[in-house]
């Protein structure tokens, strides 16, 4: 962790780090809210209030962690909700995109719904509840966003999500809590996915995927190339012509977790000295997807993608038995880190799930 200097040295406290608000001004994402944090240890990242909390960009010193998408922040747009894949015309990349809370995975129906791709969560605007600035002069190193997004209709469903994200003056992690309430009076579906997106220099050939898991490829999903060894794929190569267009690789992650239940998956460049772990807890989020579309002209990314259910369709999932629901009255938590590393005990830690 980088050393904050203390407040005899500066008068202002956001010389050192702190969170700034802003509207867009111009393009497609004009009169959208975004709060940029600043850690001062070298993290910066920006939170889009519009966007369901969600975090787009991402940088390291002058190295940029997040896939952004061609056209990047976009309004929210609730024809984007149950529209076969219009999700995607809203898609941004981003560290942090959030699909749920009613549904992942692709178009379908269930039990006479129609569902779009991933969910209303992208596409709804938060309610900001507060914003905790750090103030080395009080002894405060930690800076907080907290808001909530309501989801649902008149009869239901009804869900409330309360978020925070925190970081520590000087660090280089990003705490995030998610609190689910279902204050209806009726059971609703509950799915929740983190579209945890890296891109370019971060993701460059030679760079590595690092998790100790156990694999299962799918093959059988639509526009999906055959992952026949994730072990050698968690090498990434140069842009794949193979990978023009819609195809992609995509398995699914069961990573080793310790008696508490916590793992860890990421991804480290060596040759940048910097790598990104995930920390969650696979009783919260039983899987983990791993995106992989390295494809030419600049759609260069893979994610990793804690969830709590599967991206076959809810239909599917509620036939399978891993649809989870939440009752009346219930909460459920999840708490997961995005943390940087940069030192090489922190690198060689990611790079050794691979050895395991």
């Amino acid at each position: 962790m980088a050393q904050v200097t203390t407040s005899s040295n500066y008068i202002n406290p956001r010389q050192a780090g702190g969170i700034e608000s802003y509207v867009f001004a111009d393009g497609e994402a004009f009169g959208t809210r975004a709060l940029l944090v600043n850690t001062g240890g070298g993290l910066r990242y920006r939170v889009l209030p519009d966007r369901g909390l969600d975090i787009d960009q991402a940088f390291f010193n002058q190295h940029s962690l997040a896939f952004l998408t061609h056209k990047g922040v976009t309004r929210p747009s609730r024809s984007h909700e149950r529209h076969g894949l219009d999700w995607l015309k809203g898609f941004p990349g981003g560290l942090l995109t959030s699909c749920g809370p009613l549904n992942i995975g692709p178009p379908t129906t269930d039990q006479g719904e129609d569902l779009g791709l991933h969910g209303t969560h992208s596409n709804t605007a938060a309610t900001i509840e507060s914003i905790i600035q750090p103030d080395p002069r009080r002894g405060q190193a930690r800076m907080s966003i907290t808001a909530t997004v309501r989801y649902g209709q008149f009869y239901g469903p009804n869900v409330e999500l309360r978020r925070t994200i925190a970081s520590t003056l000087g660090g280089n992690a990003i705490d995030v809590t998610d609190e689910f309430f279902n204050p209806g009076n009726t059971e609703v579906p509950h799915a929740w996915l983190l579209h945890i997106n890296f891109g370019y220099p971060l993701v460059d050939a030679g760079a590595e995927l690092c998790f100790d898991a156990k694999v299962e490829p799918l093959d059988n999903y639509p526009a999906r190339a055959r992952v026949r060894d994730l072990d050698k794929a968690k090498k990434i190569p140069a842009p794949l012509e193979a990978h023009r267009g819609e195809t992609s690789a995509v398995a699914y992650l069961f990573p080793r977790a310790d008696k508490q239940g916590r793992a860890s998956v990421g991804i480290v460049n060596k040759r940048l000295g910097v790598g990104v772990a995930i920390r969650y807890s696979t009783r919260e989020f039983p899987r983990c997807g791993n995106w992989q579309h390295f494809g030419p002209a600049g759609e260069y990314v893979t994610a990793l993608e804690p969830m709590n259910g599967t991206i076959a369709g809810r239909d599917k999932d509620r036939a399978s038995g891993d649809l989870d629901m939440l009752k009346s009255g219930e909460r459920k938590t999840y708490r997961y880190t995005i943390e940087v590393a940069t030192d090489r005990a922190g690198i060689d830690a990611l790079r050794a799930l691979n050895a395991r």
